[in-house]
């Protein structure tokens, strides 16, 4: 019996060699990179997912429609209510500052004045749009009356308006060049640092091709 015939007779059957697939075929590679595009799309979804828990946008209808009102970036207004109440409408700060925009009531009343609100109650101020209404035609103000410099603006929101023209005259600020770390209350600096890192955020998240995100920020 020869050596093949002992290996290879009926009580040894052949052993058949393992099929070698190559790995080399394209269309194992194009199925691949479906695979991973389609676990790329679903982390990219994750993640804008993840951060609309982290900076939510409740009322957007009255944040657009009011800010467009008044030239201002929605999103900016967006982080604006998120660092003031956590858009929370019913909030109330140890000063007594009120609503999603934290509005204090005198300054609610004089805003409430100029837009012709006659029947305007302080209790008006717990109502999304009345708050949102007011907020905004002052924060526009604001801007206004700091020649459009949006971070004079809002240090002004938070820190009164007095206050900051006192910084703009004795120089402790320079308009159209405001460092945030100059400022001079600890409170009103981190209130500004706040919304302008939020709104940045607010873009990214929110924001549109081709929209004009700049829009009353300087």
């Amino acid at each position: 019996m020869t050596l093949s015939e002992r290996f290879h007779g009926s009580r040894y059957p052949a052993v058949r060699a393992p099929r070698v697939h190559s790995l080399g075929r394209p269309g194992r590679f194009r199925d691949l990179a479906v695979v991973l595009v389609i676990i790329g799309l679903l982390a990219l979804g994750a993640s804008r997912w993840v951060w609309r828990l982290a900076y939510p946008m409740p009322y957007s209808d009255l944040i657009r429609s009011y800010s467009t009102v008044h030239d201002l970036d929605p999103y900016l207004v967006a982080s604006l209510i998120r660092t003031e109440s956590k858009f929370d409408p019913n909030a109330v700060s140890h000063r007594g500052a009120v609503g999603l925009m934290q509005l204090m009531p005198d300054t609610a009343r004089w805003a409430a004045g100029r837009l012709g609100l006659d029947d305007f109650d302080v209790a008006h101020l717990n109502d999304p749009d009345t708050n949102i209404r007011l907020g905004t035609w002052y924060l526009a103000e604001l801007r206004d009356e700091f020649g459009g410099d949006m971070v004079l603006a809002l240090a002004a929101y938070n820190g009164g308006i007095r206050n900051v023209r006192e910084w703009v005259a004795g120089k402790v600020i320079e308009p159209g060049n405001v460092k945030v770390e100059a400022i001079p209350f600890s409170e009103t600096r981190l209130f500004v640092r706040g919304v302008l890192d939020g709104h940045g955020r607010y873009r990214l998240i929110y924001g549109t091709k081709g929209e004009d995100h700049e829009r009353g920020v300087r």
